[in-house]
């Protein structure tokens, strides 16, 4: 069994596909299906079902699949430190970020950061506020950044920005031209992001600052992404609370309002592992968000 064939299997049971798979290796579909196959021949086991023209992951692949996270993880751990020997002129750093903070936040950053280490090789993988620290905590990410605090064990959290999260509505909503604020909050149907999304957890917070909960309020959709959110609320289906840094080019437009409900903040969060090594460039990465 070789790094290469663990790699391969994992792009697979990830994606469950292998011409997908294929793509994103930069190889050919056979080449990823016969390193599948002797994978599975070799050590006697089969890791998928073939269900037609699919491939689906099977209770065994399940099992291994969390292996494999585990050694190539060491291995990556193993690569820092060899890099680290070189300084920063050489490495790779594989970062995992909220869907708010990769899609508004982060990429002026990442740039930046790569203009100042050209050397370092940077890896973004993006999730909800959950997913990220589930990744940092298996050692699938080596830095995390989240919309939101994530009290999992072995995690260490540290602030380097604040967001704004605001209502807003379409121009065609009650709350668009309100003169005086809103006093109750389900007075509007809501579109709402994934539970287990920082977004959620500020919803959350709103509600409790008004004394309500979850079961006061009407929810009309709930997705899992922030531009299917904003593009239901632009057609008119409700209120949502979202961050303001990702709606602002619809607010210029006139397509979005804010409504006149107090701002929730909320800080953005560098996530690391209190046990698994860290590497220079991880440690240059986090430096270089704390100065801004």
């Amino acid at each position: 069994m070789t790094l290469e064939q663990l790699r391969i299997f994992l792009e697979v049971a990830t994606l469950q596909h292998v011409t997908r798979a294929a793509r994103r290796l930069n190889m050919t579909q056979s080449a990823v299906s016969a390193a599948i196959t002797a994978l599975e021949m070799r050590h006697g086991v089969v890791l998928f079902d073939r269900v037609g023209r699919t491939i689906v992951l099977n209770p065994n692949g399940q099992q291994f699949m969390r292996e494999a996270q585990a050694v190539l993880a060491s291995a990556r751990a193993a690569e820092a430190a060899l890099a680290d020997l070189s300084g920063l002129m050489h490495g790779e750093l594989t970062i995992m970020a909220s869907q708010t903070i990769a899609g508004h936040w982060l990429p002026a950053r990442l740039v930046a950061f790569r203009e100042a280490w050209p050397g370092i090789r940077l890896d973004l993988g993006i999730g909800n506020t959950s997913e990220v620290a589930e990744a940092v905590s298996e050692g699938r990410a080596e830095i995390g950044l989240i919309e939101w605090p994530n009290p999992k064990r072995g995690l260490a959290m540290k602030a380097v920005a604040e967001d704004e999260m605001i209502v807003v509505v379409a121009p065609s909503h009650r709350w668009a031209d309100r003169a005086g604020p809103v006093t109750q909050l389900s007075e509007s149907p809501w579109v709402l992001r994934e539970t287990g999304s920082g977004t959620r957890l500020a919803f959350g917070e709103m509600l409790a600052r008004e004394g309500l909960g979850i079961a006061d309020i009407e929810i009309a959709l709930t997705l899992p992404g922030n531009m299917a959110v904003i593009g239901a609320v632009t057609a008119g289906l409700g209120a949502t609370l979202v961050s303001r840094s990702a709606v602002e080019a619809s607010l210029m437009a006139g397509m979005l309002c804010e409504a006149p409900v107090r701002p929730v903040p909320r800080p953005f969060f560098v996530v690391t592992h209190e046990e698994r090594y860290r590497s220079r460039a991880a440690q240059a990465f986090e430096a270089f968000l704390a100065d801004g």
